[in-house]
């Protein structure tokens, strides 16, 4: 690597320290390492902020921004507290239930839209209920941001990743639900039982507080009921154009922009209000965070690390897609899987061309498997993880990047060494 590559490598391990570190702000941490990113060369203002792969992801960004003003609005209807009131019912006060209910319908709507909208409309219901019985809302949002990226992996509009992966190799919507879907189905089960591992043990059941939830009617919670319907109707239309991309080819943070605006309009909430919901330092961390990996994309960081663990592997399809299954998660775990799968997947159609074959289509997805369920391991490694420390910290019990990435690296590891003799017995033998 040139030196440039080297001093940019020291600058975004130094700023990874101390996000992990949290010896200052990871807000102040971001910026301040792609302010030298941008002060050394290894990026410049065009690649930084305007390029396709290696800058800032404006379609992250904007659809980000457009969701939390969707969520803004809704929340101001008291949907979030019948929710709550309700799935604390059906779990019938238990906490392990209740986290039970929370990580599958996360999961199930994580597969329908993505991981990124799903944890936004899921951590307000998280806190209310949990305010309701009493107990901590952070083992409920650890939780939720895992499955939302082990549920995401189900589908083509899952996680971003996936849309990539699509693109780059004509794959359809129904392909990963052929070949991806079966296996997160299990890989939930197993999930379930790990949160009772991490989690269900320390829970403690209030039978009071149980009893006074029990008590509670749901629909007395929602206090505009105009706004409601008006909100779930464009709500409802933004999931659809979310579903059917394929065919609309429009851009998720277009869809979710569109949808935020005619919200807004449409109804007698002020832009003050609608935007008071809005994670700003959760949008400038992604900003400064996509900079600093740029860098190292355009620096060839990314690319040659990735390209010596392909040639390591040339002409050996088994080891290759083991490889390419394990290097995805490691590296997903420490920078965002979307620029990361930006870069590799030109590599992985290279390699699947020179296989030839049907049986070389295991490498998509082993680096969908790696990149997707890698990025639970820290709590930079994927947006979800990212937006539910924002959260979090907001409503006043904020995450820690050690607390977070302690029950990360137990999922990561062992998702995907389940992921494994699934791909190996699948496709392989």
């Amino acid at each position: 690597m040139s030196a440039l590559a080297w001093v940019s490598v020291a600058v975004f391990l130094i700023a990874y320290a101390l996000i992990a570190s949290e010896k200052i702000h990871r807000v102040a941490a971001a910026l301040g390492g792609a302010g030298l990113m941008l002060l050394i060369h290894a990026t410049d203002a065009g690649a930084a902020f305007f390029s396709e792969h290696s800058g800032i992801d404006w379609n992250v960004i904007f659809l980000l921004l457009g969701m939390m003003i969707i969520v803004g609005v809704l929340k101001q209807t008291g949907v979030f507290e019948y929710l709550a009131i309700w799935a604390a019912k059906r779990a019938r006060g238990r906490p392990f239930r209740l986290m039970v209910l929370l990580v599958v319908i996360t999961a199930v709507a994580s597969a329908l839209l993505d991981n990124v909208t799903t944890v936004l409309l899921i951590a307000p219901v998280t806190f209310l209920v949990c305010e309701r019985l009493a107990v901590s809302p952070v083992p409920f949002l650890i939780a939720e941001a895992m499955a939302s990226n082990i549920g995401g992996a189900a589908t083509l509009v899952g996680d971003p990743p996936n849309i990539i992966i699509a693109s780059r190799g004509g794959l359809t919507f129904n392909d990963f639900l052929v070949h991806m879907a079966p296996m997160v189905i299990v890989l939930m089960v197993v999930f379930v039982g790990l949160c009772w591992l991490m989690f269900g043990r320390g829970f403690h059941h209030d039978h009071e507080r149980a009893a006074a939830v029990m008590a509670l009617d749901e629909k007395e919670a929602i206090s505009d009921r105009r706004l409601l319907w008006q909100s779930l109707a464009v709500l409802g239309l933004v999931m659809v154009a979310f579903v059917l991309h394929p065919v609309l080819h429009y851009e998720p943070s277009v869809v979710a922009l569109l949808g935020a605006g005619m919200l807004v309009a449409a109804t007698k909430v002020t832009t003050e209000d609608a935007i008071a919901e809005v994670e700003w330092p959760t949008l400038v961390f992604f900003a400064g965070l996509f900079v600093m990996v740029g860098a190292l994309v355009e620096t060839g960081v990314i690319e040659q690390l990735s390209q010596a663990a392909v040639e390591a592997t040339a002409g050996r399809l088994e080891l290759a897609s083991m490889v390419l299954l394990g290097a995805s998660a490691v590296l997903s775990a420490i920078v965002d899987n979307i620029p990361y799968v930006a870069t590799m997947s030109p590599i992985v159609a290279e390699l699947v061309q020179a296989s030839g074959g049907e049986q070389a289509q295991v490498l998509w997805w082993a680096l969908a498997f790696g990149a997707d369920l890698g990025g639970n391991a820290t709590a930079v490694g994927a947006a979800a993880n990212v937006v539910v420390l924002g959260i979090a910290a907001r409503n006043g019990t904020p995450i820690s990047f050690w607390q977070f990435t302690k029950y990360g690296l137990m999922v990561a590891t062992v998702t995907v060494v389940l992921t494994a003799p699934y791909l190996w017995l699948r496709y392989l033998v």
